[in-house]
């Protein structure tokens, strides 16, 4: 958590924990959907959030 806000503080308004049942795991930024456990059936790898979150804002 600290790595995504430190990469991505200008573009962070704030970032929502929503406590769910079922192994429900879902990242979603401004309405868009980047990750979905429930669709992969797998956790995400080390990494994996930034990277996504990295391509779906435009950066390397």
């Amino acid at each position: 958590m600290a790595e995504l806000l430190n990469d991505f503080e200008p573009e962070i308004g704030s970032v929502t924990l929503i406590p769910s049942d079922g192994g429900r795991f879902e990242i979603t930024v401004n309405g868009t959907l980047l990750y979905s456990k429930l669709q992969t059936g797998q956790h995400v790898e080390p990494g994996e959030v930034l990277k996504l979150l990295r391509a779906h804002l435009g950066r390397k």
